[in-house]
Order: C-alpha cells, then structure tokens, then sequence
C-alpha cells in the first residue's frame, strides 16, 4: 500500500469491503457528543522549504539546541565523531531488521557479536547479549534472573540506585521482594548492606559509580552477597569501565548498564540501550538475544541467533524472558564508537572526564554559599549544595545559555537545594568558568 494517503475510491473499496456504506457510519459506535463535528485546525500542506523553516524554529526554541549542558544523571553530552554517524545513517543499517536468516543477514549478526565482545570485554564478564531497551529494564531483568537461578525472592537495592531504575523496579517486584539499603554519606555502607542480607536473599544491586558519581566499593560488596549466598548485579557506566577494574573479575555475576553514552546522543531523553553481561554458567538463563559464531557447510566463518529464551521462540513455561526486541541500531553506534577510540580513546575520555568534572567542583566549592556535601571519590558528575533552589539555579542558567545540573528536588524534595553536575570531555575551561558564573550570580536567588 502507498503511503501517501487514499485516493476517495480507495476508501470507497475498503468501505465496501467491510460492509459500511460511509466513513461516518463505520463511527456510529463512538458517541456523537465525543466526535469532533469540525475540520481540525491545522495548516494545509507545505513544501520542503516551508517544513524545514518551521521545524528549525521549534528546535531553536529549546534551550539544549544551543545551550552548554553539564546536565547528566544517565544521560551525558559526550562528542560523536563524524565518522561515526557516517557509518550508522547508512540506509541498510538504519532499515535492517531481525536477523533470523542467517544466510541473509550477516552483516547485522556481525555488528551484534561485535557489540557483545566489545561489552564483554569492558565489563570482564564471560558473555554479553544483544543488548536490551535501556539500563533499567536491563537492571529489572537482572534481578529477575537473579530470581530464577537462586530460587530464592528477594532483591536488595543498594546505596544510591538512579531513582528511574528503583521505580522501574518497583514496578516489576512485589513491595515485600525488594529491599533498599539506603546510603549513607552519599555510598552503600557495608554493616548496613550486612544487616539487609538474608537466606532470602536473591541478589544485591548496586550502581558504579553511583546516582551521586560516587564510586563504590565493589570488593567489599561482592564479598557481602556471596557470603549470603545471594548474586551480584553491578548497575555500571560503561565509559568509567575504560578506567574502573571491570566487576567481572572482582566477582560480579551480571553486569549491566546504560549504554546511551557510547556514540548516541542524549536527543530528548532517549532512545537508549541497555547492555547485559553475565558469567558463563548464567548464559542459559540470559534474556534478549545473543549472536554466535558458527561454520556454513563449507567451513566458512558465520554467525547466527542462539540460545533464544524468549517464549516466542520455545515453549512458554521454558522461557526465562519476553524481551523480544534489542536496541539494534544504537548497539551498532556503540560499537563503531568503542571501535573508533579503542581502548586508549576510551580511557582518554574518562580520564578528561575526571580531570574537568574534578576541575569544576573545586571551582564551585570555592563560591561562597556552595559546597560538596560528599567526601568519597567521584568519577564524572558530583552533587553540589546550592544556598539557592537548584530549580532557580538552572532556570538562571538557561537564560545565559547554560543548563548547569540536574535539580535532584525532582526526586526528592529534602533534596531540592542540590544540583547533580555532570562534566564530560566536551566541556571547554570557558565553559566551565561561565557555568561558574552562573553560579556566582543565581546564588542569592531563591
């Protein structure tokens, strides 16, 4: 069928066909009093020139289209090479679908096992699959993993958790299956983890670094889980695992994660890509999907779709998950990302991003009325304490053109003084010193 509307005799032909003499009488059902008796109220069609001015007014009207973000909070402004978007935008990317022929499809099973190297690599894990919708559903079907192979209910959130993951979360587990251990001093304290253990216990999440930037202390952690017989699930970014030992080898069991920040642009909150990675033993049990590597009759080199537990594909009661559909095209950003920096390209990036993020809190700290309410190490964002509201520092930051944090009042209204400062490798030292500025000057308000 074309898609460029129906000609009235084709509306006619699918009328007839139907049964219905009439548009308005296929509505009859619909109440009179709820159907719209007027045109709508909208312009006639438009040529290109008229859309592309009318669309580049409305992205001019928002404030990021222009403005200098150390906004963050699981979604970040890091630099895309152009390269990148050359390879990606190309149309048998951009309109590829499910890979299930093979014989068909080895271009797109190569970019997926790629991807699933690539993570495995970065998390030290044995396995990573195709990825899955964002990190917070990756974190929900890890518990929920966690669940089936322990056999025991219950989930412990540990420390400062991104309050989106908690809520989706919630949303999955049953309020008496989930247990959060607060955070104290901004990080998961250990006699507190200790004392929410138990022989129930399925699994222990935390994040690293955490919702705060704050690293946490993933040794002592896994040591804590497992002495209770219960998995690690390690909620990590995957840039910081360019400088951060990989949880895979200190003993985590799944690692997963938001992968938004590797080649794909932050855009309007979305669309993102989660990435799961376990050890081997676990694989059976992995939701999504998980690209192989396989011989063709001939002895050649291929790959293929394995081990698919989704219930479409084997009998419901044997399947571990219903997740059907992995972030194709943003795993192939990822992965043409990390395969442009390499691994010193990777590293170069975290490490300009502890340099300028540690830069700009003691340029904050050093304002009166400012101050860092957390002693422990910090990675790329870091929580400043405002003698403002943080919502009127950031609206007197977008009118000088800067979005200067994320207003953690969202979240939590004991919170609402607190700005969460983001800083990546873009952030130039002008930047910086004018999102001081803003600081200086927005202070007093409130």
């Amino acid at each position: 069928m074309s898609f460029v509307g129906l000609s009235d005799s084709e509306e006619q032909r699918m009328l007839r066909a139907i049964g219905v003499g009439s548009f308005e009488e296929l509505l009859a059902a619909v109440p009179k009093q709820a159907r719209l008796q007027k045109p709508l109220a909208i312009d006639g069609p438009l040529s290109e020139i008229e859309l592309r001015r009318r669309f580049g007014g409305n992205a001019r009207a928002n404030a990021a289209e222009s403005a200098v973000s150390f906004l963050g909070g699981g979604i970040y402004d890091h630099y895309i090479p152009s390269a990148l978007n050359a390879l990606a935008m190309r149309s048998e990317f951009a309109t590829a679908y499910t890979p299930y022929q093979p014989e068909v499809a080895q271009g797109t099973l190569t970019a997926i096992f790629e991807f699933q190297s690539l993570i495995a690599e970065l998390t030290g894990c044995d396995v990573a699959n195709a990825s899955l919708y964002d990190g917070a559903t990756a974190a929900v079907e890890a518990a929920l993993m966690a669940r089936s192979q322990t056999g025991r209910a219950r989930v412990v959130a540990a420390g400062a958790i991104h309050p989106h993951v908690l809520q989706v979360l919630t949303t999955y587990l049953d309020g008496r299956d989930l247990t959060l251990v607060a955070e104290r001093g901004g990080q998961v304290a250990a006699e507190d983890l200790e004392a929410a253990l138990g022989p129930d216990t399925a699994c222990v999440l935390y994040q690293h670094p955490n919702f705060f930037g704050l690293l946490e202390s993933p040794q002592t952690l896994h040591k804590l889980a497992h002495d209770a017989g219960a998995l690690v699930i390690a909620h990590c970014d995957p840039i910081a695992l360019a400088l951060l030992e990989p949880p895979g080898a200190t003993g985590a069991d799944i690692v997963v994660g938001e992968g938004q920040c590797l080649g794909n642009s932050p855009s309007f909150g979305g669309p993102l890509l989660g990435y799961f990675a376990c050890r081997a033993s676990l694989v059976r049990r992995m939701p999504g999907r998980l690209a192989a590597e396989t011989v063709d009759r001939h002895g050649r080199r291929g790959f293929v779709l394995t081990l698919q537990t989704r219930e479409q594909h084997i009998r419901r009661e044997k399947a571990t998950s219903n997740i059907c559909t992995n972030q194709g095209l943003l795993a192939l950003r990822a992965t043409i990302y990390m395969g442009l920096l390499g691994r010193e390209g990777m590293r170069e990036v975290a490490e300009l991003c502890v340099q300028k993020t540690h830069h700009a809190a003691l340029l904050a700290a050093a304002i009166p009325g400012y101050r860092l309410p957390y002693d422990g190490p910090f990675f790329r964002e870091f929580v400043l304490e405002c003698p403002a509201d943080a919502a009127a520092i950031a609206r007197a930051g977008i009118e000088r053109g800067i979005l200067p944090g994320v207003d953690l009042g969202r979240f939590r209204p004991e919170w609402r003084r607190r700005l969460l400062v983001a800083v990546t490798e873009q952030r130039s030292a002008s930047e910086i010193e004018r999102w001081a500025d803003v600081l200086r000057a927005a202070g007093g308000k409130g």
